[in-house]
């Protein structure tokens, strides 16, 4: 990996690649297929960012969610050919990110259908996501095709085709209450709001079916409930009570909005209780260390699944991480203090950084020891001596280059796709600048 920047590592310095290879076969979870879960449901898979399901009425479709832009969705209504019948009755909003929204107006066509959702996706502020800041992103949107594997829960997150808001329709008809029964097209389904990556999140139940959409409450990886890229605590409270409302449905089908769905009474029933253990363990054990007086850097080295949870192929760090969750909880609990007096009015990165140089003996020594840090296999500390570099000098090429085969190093030996993906742009934005 170092080698490809120019700075050569031995080979019994590398790590296991372990992480990344098991990263790259989770991405078959995402291949292009429309998969009968029952008589009369369908869902595209691997088409867009996510999924849609097609629900057959007696006299025209059903849609719960709609892709992420018009061009995935008009190549998903081919995939589904004559399984859709039209008019399309009804589209269902299961939630408002744009990769399940984007491509409404591609399924309605002319149809004018009834546009459902719950209140909360009308009234929902806009997301306010970090800024960007060193190139990081975690969706590796502009990763070059050999190095970009997936994005935790999908194959592509806008690399081909854009999210855009071009293909959205607003809702015609909400609920603002707790559940709603609903008709369409001689199809009874339960709408029941079930708050959890999103506010707004529905579950769409159809009891006669015992089909169950989830939404992105479920999804075969362990939750985003601290995202990377910047957004508040998805509070674990409200998500697990809702996994819990699902899991009193004794469902026959999951079918998520991301990856394939889940098929069989036992397997939905054990899905959907290993994924709420794997929430509930992580924040009791958390807000027990908060009570302890322990700061999060502490936490995040304590807090684990058990092991037998964290053998779940449900909960693989593929697209959220223990570790942030820990931090997330922590700070929407506690705040951003972590007791340590020290840490009330810190010292400026840039001050801090002068110092540290000066006792190592000035930026040329620094750097040596970040370069036998890499090439002893110590990714993250050279990133961290690198940094102080950076804080004083931000236009230092040799540091620049240091980090930046660093990062590569730290991204390549990664099982979750979002840290991977940033930390492998942030690599090519700091070559590349």
């Amino acid at each position: 990996m170092v080698s490809s920047l120019g700075l050569g590592m031995p080979a019994s310095a590398q790590d296991d690649f372990a992480g990344r290879e098991q990263l790259r076969a989770s991405s078959a979870e995402f291949r292009k297929d429309v998969i009968q879960v029952t008589d009369g449901v369908f869902v595209a898979v691997g088409y867009s960012a996510s999924n849609v399901t097609l629900i057959q009425g007696r006299d025209g479709s059903i849609i719960v969610d709609t892709s992420a832009n018009p061009v995935d969705a008009r190549a998903i209504i081919e995939a589904f050919g004559v399984r859709m019948v039209r008019p399309v009755r009804a589209i269902i909003y299961t939630h408002n990110h744009p990769d399940h929204s984007g491509g409404a107006k591609a399924f309605a066509g002319s149809d004018n259908p009834t546009i459902y959702s719950h209140q909360a996706l009308v009234d929902a502020k806009p997301e306010f996501g970090r800024g960007p800041r060193g190139g990081g992103d975690a969706f590796g949107t502009k990763l070059p095709g050999e190095l970009f594997i997936n994005a935790g829960t999908q194959l592509e997150y806008g690399r081909v085709t854009p999210h855009t808001r071009e293909g959205f329709l607003p809702p015609t008809r909400t609920f603002s209450g707790e559940e709603e029964t609903i008709e369409v097209s001689g199809v009874r389904m339960q709408l029941i709001h079930t708050p959890g990556e999103s506010p707004e999140n529905i579950a769409v139940w159809i009891p006669e079916k015992g089909v169950l959409l989830p939404g992105d409450d479920f999804y075969k990886s362990y939750p985003n409930l601290s995202p990377l890229r910047g957004l508040s605590l998805r509070p674990p409270e409200k998500w697990i009570a809702s996994l819990e409302r699902m899991m009193t449905l004794d469902a026959s089908y999951l079918v998520q909005g991301h990856m394939r769905p889940v098929l069989g009474k036992d397997e939905v029933r054990e899905a959907l209780t290993v994924y709420r253990n794997g929430i509930k363990t992580v924040l009791d054990q958390t807000l027990e260390g908060i009570k302890q007086g322990k700061t999060p850097d502490e936490l995040v080295q304590e807090v684990r699944l058990s092991p037998e949870l964290a053998k779940s192929p449900y909960l693989q760090e593929y697209y959220g991480s223990v570790a942030w969750t820990v931090r997330g909880i922590y700070a929407d609990y506690v705040g951003w203090f972590d007791g340590n007096p020290t840490n009330i009015f810190p010292l400026p990165p840039a001050e801090r950084a002068a110092k540290m140089l000066e006792m190592a003996g000035g930026a040329d020594s620094m750097l040596a020891r970040a370069r036998k840090a890499l090439e002893a296999g110590e990714f993250q500390w050279a990133t961290e001596l690198t940094d102080y570099v950076l804080a004083v000098d931000p236009k230092n090429v040799a540091a620049k280059r240091l980090k930046a085969a660093a990062l590569t190093e730290l991204g390549e030996r990664q099982v979750n796709a979002t840290a991977r993906n940033y930390y492998l742009t942030s690599a090519q934005f700091l070559m590349a600048n």
